[in-house]
């Protein structure tokens, strides 16, 4: 039996705060049912103004994105619209080949791992892995994670300069979620600095009771890296010591994943202020 135990981060329909946005929106509620979908339905949908939906509807029709059916009241994909959907999937193989390689290092493990980003203030899943292991913590792609209290947001604030840091936490609001969360900046900029000697950082339950989690950045290059890769467990089966056992596994995928970036990303030079290698971590 599954263990789903952690906070819900659905998007809100039509979420967005731009047209465009919103007409984005528009197209994943209609992308998702596997039925034409009229005015009025899409109006009981969204919750939107039917004039608002109607012109919405029209600007994605002008461009064929959207197509009107021959009885002119629903709706379907546009040629434009599945021809951008099949290029995708005939030219996914950047994506397929980084979940290949959470995919193999799942395997390597048994516990979940993903891929994440800095946005903002906060680290945002990129892609995911689950175990199979019937107890676990499921965070889903598009979750949004705080950066103080996760053990990749810990890596990304490291790598920052001391001025950067300073600038993006004097406003972050360091939210305690558990009894082990460090909201005191002193401290946490103390913890950040063991985080960039080691080149790895622990969420040991800070952001859920529970739920420890081993992270390493994706090595850039170029200089500072926007990549980090995490196992995730229970601690009933990740222990501290085992997840610093893990630390090979962990940076064999990071390298695996950097050689996946070299081969799509431009090389543009940097500045080295990267996290250390970090070959001997489970000795420090």
């Amino acid at each position: 039996m599954d263990m789903i135990s952690s906070p819900k981060f659905e998007p809100e329909k039509l979420e967005g705060d731009t047209p465009t946005m919103r007409l984005f929106a528009l197209l994943e509620v209609i992308a998702e049912k596997d039925q034409l979908l009229s005015l009025q339905a899409l109006v009981e949908e969204t919750g939107l103004p039917k004039p608002t939906l109607h012109r919405m509807l029209q600007q994605l029709e002008s461009v064929g994105v959207l197509q009107r059916e021959s009885d002119g009241r629903h709706y379907s994909t546009g040629v434009r619209l599945r021809r951008l959907a099949s290029n995708l999937l005939i030219n996914n193989t950047f994506h397929g080949a980084r979940r290949m390689v959470l995919r193999q290092l799942v395997e390597e493990v048994g516990e979940s791992c993903n891929l994440t980003a800095f946005s903002g203030s906060e680290v945002v899943y990129l892609d995911r892995v689950e175990t199979a292991a019937p107890l676990r913590f499921y965070l889903h792609p598009g979750s949004r994670v705080p950066a103080h209290c996760s053990s990749s947001g810990k890596l990304f604030l490291a790598q920052m300069t001391p001025v950067q840091r300073r600038r993006l936490l004097g406003h972050m609001e360091l939210t305690r979620f558990t009894d082990k969360t460090e909201t005191d900046p002193v401290k946490l900029e103390r913890e950040l600095e063991l985080v960039r000697r080691n080149g790895y950082a622990l969420d040991d339950e800070e952001f859920l009771p529970g739920l420890l989690c081993v992270a390493v950045l994706v090595p850039n290059p170029n200089g500072r890296s926007n990549l980090a890769v995490a196992i995730q467990a229970p601690i009933i089966r990740l222990t501290h010591d085992k997840a610093l056992h893990f630390l090979p596994a962990l940076q064999r995928a990071a390298q695996a994943l950097a050689a996946i970036e070299s081969e799509t990303m431009p090389t543009t030079g940097g500045n080295g202020d990267a996290l250390q290698s970090s070959n001997s971590a489970a000795h420090t």
